[in-house]
């Protein structure tokens, strides 16, 4: 039995708006820098990458596949030693995005899948092309209910494990609040007992989830939709089993004690936390949204609702629901962006915060090690006492949090405004 981090919904560089570094040796890479342990290999039904699949991996341990030499031991040689040995699986995943009508609505739900074996993904592959286009974007397009690819899923193998994504994400997601449904039932009809767990998405978090009775049954997951490998890890999965398909799998279908819980980010921080019109900067809280009647006063258009407001309208459905208790919330803030508020810069991509990013690395071991783990008195004996300040504020929740809108992101931060950050930092040289 080994703690696994598990992040299944990710991308290739075949996927629109995504780094050309989503290879397999850059997701292999930051996975190690990250510290995650099975990562899904996104976009399998893309024939190229699946091409590239069968080309650079190999079969490991039942149902997951690893890096060949080849191609993993120079991207280990070129890490440093605190990652070098880090375990790194592959699984084959794709997401999905169906389109199509139902109970009188047009619907856009977007879906993971997730198979144990690249024949699987053959069979799967020929089904879908003969419904659309799986050339034209690592996330296909397809005009299919999502019951029907829920069958074909399970279809081509009952081992296949099926997610609904990002299930409150305004447009693509299964309770969505501009083409979403209002229960599983709804939207899956005799095989909704085959929906066996969801994905939160970044704007929601189990605790969010659980007030809603009909997810009561299910098993609540976390990914990262990363769409270039350093964002990979935002969000994860844990999971305590053995090493293949079948038991981390299991784990989730289950949710039984194999399923620790999930790494969210704080859900402020999504693009669709709140309610509101970026191009008029009208942010609003649910409440907000009601005394305006849902309409922008600035262009006096429908305003995009949020996940918070879906949800509570969601709740509403199931008065006096007591949630049951959740597995393990850890929330984090990544690493990246905490550097990036310690020097005092919006990006996280410039040379200063990537040469801080690197060095943490070396010193202290992966990034899920450095923000979930290492002993606060260690970051600060490795000489960053103000990285170790801003990591203790994270893992207590003493953060101060603007939440994003309409594809925004929100902002999470450990200091009030550069004065307070410089005073601390002033106050610890003097120490």
């Amino acid at each position: 039995m080994h703690e696994l981090i598990v992040d299944l919904h990710i991308h290739s560089h075949y996927s629109r708006a995504t780094s050309k570094n989503c290879d397999f040796e850059g997701l292999y890479r930051w996975g190690k820098l990250k510290g995650i342990n099975i990562i899904g290999t996104g976009d399998c039904t893309h024939p190229a990458w699946f091409a590239e699949m069968r080309d650079r991996l190999e079969p490991a341990e039942p149902g997951l596949f690893k890096l060949k030499d080849e191609f993993a031991d120079p991207i280990d040689a070129s890490l440093p030693p605190s990652v070098r040995n880090a375990f790194i699986r592959f699984v084959p995943s794709v997401e999905i995005a169906s389109i199509y009508s139902k109970g009188g609505k047009v619907r856009k739900l977007h879906q993971l899948i997730i198979l144990p074996s690249m024949e699987a993904v053959s069979e799967l592959n020929a089904r879908l092309e003969r419904i659309g286009n799986l050339k034209a974007d690592g996330r296909p397009i397809l005009g299919i209910d999502s019951k029907e690819l829920l069958r074909h899923a399970l279809e081509v193998d009952s081992r296949a494990l099926y997610i609904p994504a990002h299930i409150w994400t305004p447009w693509f997601g299964m309770f969505g609040s501009k083409s979403g449904f209002d229960s599983i039932a709804e939207a899956y009809e005799e095989l909704a007992p085959e929906i066996v767990a969801i994905e939160t998405g970044l704007s929601s978090d189990p605790a969010m989830n659980r007030r809603v009775a009909d997810l009561d049954s299910v098993t609540i997951t976390s990914h990262s939709d990363a769409h270039s490998p350093q964002k990979l890890g935002r969000e994860a999965t844990v999971v305590q089993c053995d090493t293949n398909y079948e038991s981390i799998i299991g784990a989730i279908k289950s949710n039984d004690e194999r399923m620790v819980g999930t790494i969210e980010f704080f859900p402020e921080e999504g693009k669709y936390h709140s309610d509101g019109h970026r191009a008029c900067n009208v942010r609003f809280t649910p409440a907000e949204t009601a005394a305006h009647k849902g309409i922008c006063p600035v262009c006096g258009k429908p305003l995009v609702v949020g996940v918070l407001n879906r949800l509570d309208t969601v709740a509403a459905q199931y008065p006096g629901h007591a949630p049951r208790d959740t597995k393990q919330v850890e929330y984090i803030i990544p690493l990246s962006e905490i550097i990036a508020e310690l020097n005092g810069t919006k990006s996280t991509a410039g040379k200063a915060v990537t040469e801080a990013y690197h060095r943490a690395i070396s010193l202290l071991g992966d990034e899920f090690s450095i923000l979930r783990s290492v002993p606060v008195a260690a970051i600060e004996t490795a000489g960053l006492p103000l990285l170790a300040l801003a990591i203790e504020r994270m893992r207590t929740g003493q953060v101060l949090r603007d939440p994003g809108y309409d594809g925004i992101y929100g902002t999470i931060k450990v200091f009030k405004d550069a004065a307070e950050r410089q005073a601390t930092a002033n106050q610890m040289s003097l120490l």
